[in-house]
């Protein structure tokens, strides 16, 4: 009897040293370092937490797992780091590595002349919009409905984790994500650089910015921590500063349309140019390349664009593409409740207002903003020649969006 208890005892120690080694020994951006000076949730109003402050109450295995963190994080609270010893100065130039960013070039103004807006009242407005839009049952969409835990883990990959900070990020393609990734970067120290962090966002080349290896994300969470991987994502959720940016929805798709079709792409001219030529334009024995096709004429128009992705083999194929997806099935925003909502038309003032509530303003500032972006008047032209069925029933296809992130609907557009 003695030997059977002192068994169940064992397997009992060595099943909780496990788990401990499991939480303790993450990657070297692991829980063990969670930080969480900068996090605010509601309903406070926006300021810092306390590492160790008391969590809300947690089904069992969170509850377990965030006193566990809790107690790391009153040891690790007093760690200092590199990246806070220093306010970073931008470079004078950007780094130019990529064909867009040429063609785009940089606005380095410092906008001082503009109105500083109420940023506290406005995050409260748009936080209100979105809560009150995902609790009215008259309105719905796909995927509404659904819980976290419904949410298929490789829908989760657009939310990139700073442990160091205590931030996660939703990156929505075309509106801003690239900077964004890139201060991400810096605040979490992952990519170094001859031995030693990043300091200056604009320093990153664009190809590491968007290698996903480079970013921690919740879609790796399973394949890292197997079946604690939901529990440690809904702590995250809870502890954790959450933000996105988004963006009017069909200027959106103008700078995707820009960006992708416009410019010589490869990946882009093989995967999406090619079948919308053939299906919508009747091309045949096209160009392999994308040099030729540009060459000979050959390239999408916005008309077959729309057409694309109105058309509803595209979706049974494979799934909207991330620079035209809709920005509800990108970030989950009646599933993750975001703790600031950021908007490309107020770009500046959103950055710096966030970076000072992160508190990290003193270690970085957001690399300026593109002196040619695509404007929201644009929309008349752009959509002078689209039929007016066509661009109702895309309307339809992004109302969500236009409607949780309070904007207008385009009446100008939808009318004769």
């Amino acid at each position: 009897m003695t030997k059977a208890r002192l068994l169940r005892l064992s397997v009992v120690l060595v099943s909780i040293f496990m788990i401990l080694l499991i939480i303790v020994y993450w990657d070297n951006v692991g829980t063990a370092h969670f930080y969480l000076h900068t996090s605010f949730s509601r309903p406070r109003s926006p300021g810092a937490i306390a590492a160790g402050e008391d969590w809300e109450a947690l089904p069992d295995v969170d509850e377990f797992l965030a006193k566990l963190l809790s107690s790391s994080l009153k040891q690790n609270s007093s760690i200092p780091r590199k990246t806070e010893q220093l306010l970073v100065q931008g470079s004078n130039k950007p780094v130019l590595s990529n064909l867009e960013e040429n063609v785009r070039g940089y606005d380095w103004s410092t906008h001082k002349d503009r109105n500083s807006l109420d940023q506290e009242k406005l995050q409260v407005e748009r936080q209100r919009t979105l809560r009150e839009f995902c609790a009215n049952s008259s309105f719905t969409f796909p995927t509404k409905e659904r819980s976290f835990d419904d949410i298929p883990n490789y829908e989760l990959n657009h939310l990139i984790v700073d442990d160091r900070h205590g931030v996660i990020y939703c990156y929505v393609p075309k509106v801003a994500c690239t900077n964004w990734k890139r201060v991400m970067i810096v605040l979490s120290e992952s990519l170094l650089d001859q031995g030693v962090p990043y300091r200056n966002p604009l320093d990153i080349p664009r190809e590491h910015v968007h290698n996903t290896s480079t970013h921690l994300t919740f879609n790796k969470f399973w394949r890292r921590y197997g079946k604690f991987s939901r529990h440690l994502m809904k702590i995250k959720l809870k502890k954790y500063t959450k933000f996105l940016f988004v963006r009017d929805p069909f200027v959106r798709l103008i700078s995707a349309f820009r960006s992708k079709f416009e410019l010589e792409n490869e990946d882009f001219y093989r995967r999406f140019a090619i079948p919308m030529l053939k299906l919508y334009s009747n091309h045949t024995n096209l160009p392999t390349s994308v040099s030729e096709a540009f060459g000979a004429g050959l390239k999408v128009s916005f008309s077959d664009f729309i057409q694309y992705l109105l058309d509803p083999r595209t979706e049974k194929m494979a799934p909207f593409n991330e620079h035209w997806r809709q920005v509800y099935r990108l970030c989950h925003p009646c599933q993750i409740d975001y703790d600031f909502i950021g908007k490309l038309e107020t770009l500046d003032e959103d950055a710096a207002y966030l970076l000072q509530l992160l508190k990290v303003d003193r270690l970085l500032r957001f690399p300026p903003s593109y002196r040619n972006r695509t404007a929201s008047s644009w929309e008349d032209n752009w959509f002078a020649k689209i039929p007016l069925a066509w661009r109702q029933q895309l309307y339809k296809l992004y109302e969500a969006d236009f409607v949780l992130f309070g904007y207008p609907k385009p009446e100008n557009l939808l009318k004769d």
